[in-house]
């Protein structure tokens, strides 16, 4: 069909097994399993960055982030790169952003028509990385374990209810307007993102679930490679002793926000159907990137193992036939795919080669084992240099300059426990790949261009600390107080500052939100 309206849902952090289309027997996300029986699944996804704004700036452009120059949380998208919004803007679509897309700049529009609510988080460079020195940080720390569990508000939840409310209104102003144009709507959900705390009625859907401890156990120091050792360090968790009560909390805690998000999806779809333009709109499903949610011990992004990286990956149209795509993808395939839904196969980029394919190629073509390679990168905090992955075959290569080399088999071991790196029976395969990373990517160059955006950003911040800092944040004047985090005081603090259940409420002791231990508990 051409020029059909797009609806393009993004979830914040949601692993790609929470769904049933990925194997999942006890999550409870009846509109996404829906969307999935009736549409097209992805089998391998992944993002490109496992970080939200860089993840986010590379699947909006369809380049790598190395090329953007959209190093991390607080890496400007610029202006001048053109995004999916601006391809289909010059398409003749309505295009229109409800939630969150993280950019980073005066630029809050990057070809979006119109934008519905502000952002979460600032868009100014109060994230900035320094690799000369990290400092304290005042994210991912085991507070967002602990103090899991049932809350009845969170600023979270605030956001999403605002996103949903705006979306479904936005498109019953649409059917009642006189602009006919097509649309390209995305919807963009904060949630599962933690902190892990939910309602008490979509908590209470896994009474009777029989959710898992993590495949993995945490580790000891030594048995970590390094990246993972930085990245635990740097979040105050290495060695740190989860009880098991606190990870089963925490773990059911954000499979609650799943299916709260599944309620708000659903009325976004109850919206499209109720206008009847739902017969001439693809629907697009995926997350940034995925969650480790204490695998090894981790609980957070920015690693490239599986439950990171890892995304799931859902598009359905009513002209598609359903089925399920074994080829690999990765979110720079969204803007050849937009494009390529809006007019069909003839789309070719017109103002430079894209990184990903039009994915709508790969159907109906009796779904072949798959032969893509998957790039992605690590350019931000915790890390000394670059760090890159390719995925091609059943192998994962994880390469820098700095770090000992990881290659996992990924099919004959999915958990990725094996590095196979230093076998002298894989030295062939690691010298292959390691060819493709230096012709991929010159790593000298990319961190020379990373260390001077750092030195040039954290001056910025200085100055703006004297006087009236901007606030490029979309709808907002500067020194305006809002509810959303503008990089003024911790962000755990801000993230923390939720309404408890009401006490007479709380049956368990195992089902109430915890406060904060007076010792930390150690292996």
């Amino acid at each position: 069909m051409r020029n059909p309206n797009i609806l393009f849902i993004q979830v914040d952090q949601m692993l790609a097994n929470s769904l049933a289309a990925y194997g999942n027997t006890f999550s409870k996300t009846p509109n996404l399993d829906r969307l999935a029986e009736n549409g097209i699944v992805f089998e391998t996804a992944y993002c490109n960055f496992p970080l939200c704004a860089p993840s986010r700036f590379s699947m909006a452009a369809g380049q790598l982030c190395s090329t953007i120059g959209a190093f991390d949380n607080a890496a400007e998208m610029p202006a001048s790169v053109p995004t999916y919004a601006h391809y289909l803007r010059s398409m003749g679509y309505q295009t229109v952003l409800s939630g969150k897309m993280h950019f980073i700049g005066p630029d809050q529009f990057h070809g979006f028509e119109r934008r519905l609510t502000a952002d979460l988080y600032p868009a100014d460079f109060s994230w900035v990385p320094n690799w000369a020195d990290e400092g304290e940080r005042d994210t991912n720390d085991p507070r967002s374990v602990l103090l899991s569990g049932i809350c009845e508000r969170s600023i979270q939840i605030d956001f999403d209810e605002e996103v949903t409310f705006r979306a479904v209104r936005h498109i019953y102003d649409m059917a009642r307007s006189s602009d006919k144009r097509p649309f390209f709507l995305q919807v963009s959900y904060t949630h599962p993102h933690e902190p892990y705390l939910c309602r008490r009625e979509y908590w209470d859907l896994y009474n009777d679930a029989d959710i898992p401890l993590p495949s993995v156990p945490p580790m000891r120091e030594n048995q970590h490679d390094a990246h993972s050792v930085r990245l635990l360090k740097d979040f105050g968790m290495l060695d740190f002793g989860f009880e098991d009560e606190d990870v089963l909390r925490a773990r059911r805690a954000y499979y609650g926000s799943i299916s709260y998000l599944d309620e708000m999806i659903g009325k976004v779809l109850a919206a499209l159907k109720s206008t009847g333009v739902e017969k001439n709109t693809a629907i697009v499903f995926t997350s940034d990137h995925g969650e480790m949610l204490g695998e090894r011990g981790m609980w957070f992004k920015k690693h490239f193992f599986e439950p990171s990286l890892r995304i799931p990956l859902l598009m359905y149209a009513p002209w598609m036939k359903p089925q399920r795509v074994s080829e690999f993808a990765s979110l720079v395939d969204l803007l050849p795919t937009f494009n390529g839904l809006a007019i069909g196969d003839r789309w070719e980029p017109t103002a430079e080669p894209l990184e990903g394919i039009d994915l709508t190629s790969l159907l109906d073509r009796g779904n072949p084992e798959p032969t893509r390679a998957i790039y992605a990168e690590y350019l931000a905090e915790a890390t000394l240099a670059p760090i890159f992955m390719i995925r091609r075959g059943a192998h994962k290569y994880i390469s820098s300059s700095k770090d000992p080399a990881l290659l996992f088999d990924v099919e004959a071991d999915p958990n990725e426990q094996i590095n196979l790196a230093d076998r002298p029976d894989c030295q062939e395969v690691v010298s292959r790949f390691q060819d493709e990373v230096d012709s991929k990517w010159d790593e000298n160059e990319l961190t020379a261009r990373i260390l001077l955006s750092q030195r040039r950003r954290r001056l910025i911040v200085e100055a703006q600390r004297h006087g009236i800092p901007p606030r490029w944040n979309h709808g907002e004047q500067p020194g305006e107080d809002v509810v959303w985090y503008r990089g003024e005081g911790g962000y755990s603090e801000w993230a923390f500052d939720y309404l408890k259940e009401p006490e007479n409420n709380s049956e368990t002791n195992s089902e109430r939100v915890y406060v904060e231990p007076d010792h930390i508990r150690r292996r």
